[in-house]
């Protein structure tokens, strides 16, 4: 039986469970917790902004949206949301899913920690970009109300440590591969962890480069 929290059903199809199973399979419960209240805060966020969405593929795209951060991935030399991203392309295949709702949940995922794009794309990306900052960070925090914020955390609870547990998370899953992190906020998870990290300066690699002037 589909659960429903504050109105939203969460996604009930083989596809969903499916999804749903995978993360559990692979990922930390913290990361499972994450990723079920993301879905729920970009449903609100739909609600409150008038939003239409397909909840199936916005559920998809929380499922994989931070699968590249889990152990099977760590040895990757892409980034970790090219990972989710390329991750969930291959299940949705796999399930028949038509190119144009495959790309969707590809450019939602693999652009939802780009700030400044998302806004301007389909629905799931929008509310997949402002959701997971809502659970990361509290962006967009006071759009969502008390009520519906200790609903959804009283469904998918927050570790009592989530804040630094996320950053561990996020570091794990970079370390091995910080040259991705380059031109994101990816590095800020590194240097928090690894004092002597040296982030990549786009002004040296500019004066550095083989240009004469």
């Amino acid at each position: 039986m589909a659960t429903t929290i504050l109105g939203i059903t969460l996604p009930d199809s083989a596809i969903a469970r499916e999804a749903t199973q995978l993360l559990r399979d692979t990922a930390s419960d913290l990361l499972f917790q994450h990723s079920m209240r993301v879905y729920l805060w970009g449903a609100l966020f739909a609600e409150h902004k008038g939003l239409s969405f397909d909840p199936e593929l916005l559920y998809t795209g929380a499922m994989f949206h931070d699968l590249g951060l889990t152990e099977g991935f760590h040895s990757s030399a892409l980034r970790f949301e090219v990972d989710g991203a390329n991750a969930a392309r291959d299940f949705m295949r796999r399930h028949g899913i038509a190119e144009t709702d495959i790309h969707k949940v590809w450019t939602a995922i693999a652009l939802h920690t780009t700030p400044g794009i998302p806004e301007f794309l389909h629905p799931e990306a929008s509310l997949l970009h402002v959701a997971a900052g809502m659970d990361v960070a509290g962006r967009s925090y006071d759009q969502i109300t008390d009520e519906e914020r200790e609903a959804v955390v009283a469904a998918f609870p927050r570790d009592d440590r989530f804040k630094e547990h996320i950053i561990d998370t996020f570091y794990e899953g970079l370390k091995r591969r910080p040259a991705t992190t380059f031109g994101t906020f990816n590095d800020d998870f590194i240097a928090a962890r690894e004092p002597a990290f040296q982030r990549v300066d786009i002004c040296s690699v500019i004066r550095h480069s083989p240009w004469a002037h």
